[in-house]
């Protein structure tokens, strides 16, 4: 069992990606507020601009300059959702510190349930969606990407479990001391154990706007993702390639031996053409997989920054530079 924290004051922050959420952001900001007032805690609000072309830049800099304890990190451009994340990670000071997103579909209310588990001692307590208020074939997609996921990868990523998390700071730390840079958020976050716990929770719909997580992002988060863990893809082209040669070999003896024995005439060319294209669209499909870990390893080896930041802005910030200029 997990030692209970103690009851002492703590900080906490709340660290939240946006990008073209301005529709969103007066009603999140106002619930994720009155919640963590409601707390026995000091706390932080960490808002991440990744690259918003609509208003919300604008917006989130006026909000800093009216509280102190939000603070706004402006990313040089759309870096993407887990760059913004770590980012918020990067900058977050407190004892613990919650990841959410920006679209109200994890609601802020949910919030004093992670604090409460992890002051009964858990360093990670992550939401698990118990249902999700989405367009069906994206629910589909999730349900069989994260079910794939849980059966293949090298590590045992909880089932229907996004980025929605609460992190104790030894976490933190540990994620950030990690040296990778396409990051799959979920899964470092496992593969750094800890004592970590479920959360259930039920997913709300959006509450204004439109999703900014297009089925090419989805797809290129979740191809991240299996790469990153997993590596039965390259094991299942090893098997595939040695049950296609123990074919090959078997329906050889069959041809040398009819060639001897019975003499039988050369037939069957739409059969031939068909394992011809199957073996053929194999070995595309072996290099595609292959090359997406070569991808995925040319990336990781130019050491690009996972993130640029264009300019923090806080209240606190902004007074110490004017108290700072005064001669």
């Amino acid at each position: 069992m997990p030692e209970l924290r103690e009851t002492k004051q703590v900080t906490i922050s709340v660290v939240v990606p946006l990008f073209n959420e301005s529709e969103n952001l007066a009603e999140l900001y106002r619930r994720i507020k009155s919640v963590l007032e409601s707390e026995n805690s000091s706390y932080e609000i960490i808002f991440i601009n990744d690259g918003s072309s609509d208003s919300t830049p604008r917006l989130l800099d006026a909000l800093s300059a009216s509280d102190e304890r939000l603070v706004v990190l402006h990313l040089s451009r759309n870096f993407g959702h887990q760059a913004a994340v770590t980012a918020g990670l990067d900058h977050a000071v407190g004892d613990a510190v919650i990841v959410m997103d920006g679209d109200l579909q994890d609601p802020p209310e949910v919030l004093p349930q992670f604090i409460a588990k992890w002051r009964e001692g858990f360093d990670v307590v992550y939401a698990v969606r118990t249902k999700r208020k989405e367009w069906w074939p994206k629910r589909a997609c999730y349900f069989v990407f994260y079910r794939v996921l849980h059966m293949i990868g090298d590590l045992e990523i909880p089932l229907d479990s996004g980025d929605f998390s609460l992190l104790d700071r030894d976490v933190v730390e540990a994620l950030s001391s990690l040296p990778e840079h396409r990051r799959f958020v979920r899964g470092l976050r496992t593969f750094v154990g800890f004592r970590q716990v479920g959360l259930p929770y039920e997913r709300a719909a959006r509450e204004a706007g439109n999703p900014k997580y297009t089925f090419r992002a989805l797809t290129g988060l979740a191809v991240d993702g299996l790469v990153s863990f997993s590596s039965y893809p390259l094991r299942l082209v090893t098997y595939l390639g040695l049950l296609i040669t123990l074919f090959a070999s078997i329906l050889m003896v069959w041809v040398f031996i009819d060639a001897i024995v019975q003499q039988t005439a050369p037939q069957g060319w739409a059969s031939l053409l068909a394992v011809v294209l199957f073996l053929g669209a194999v070995q595309l499909i072996s290099l595609g997989i292959i090359g997406e870990y070569i991808r995925l390893i040319f990336l990781e080896t130019k050491h690009r920054p996972t993130y640029i930041l264009k300019s923090r802005s806080s209240r606190k910030h902004r007074q110490s530079n004017e108290s700072g200029s005064v001669d």
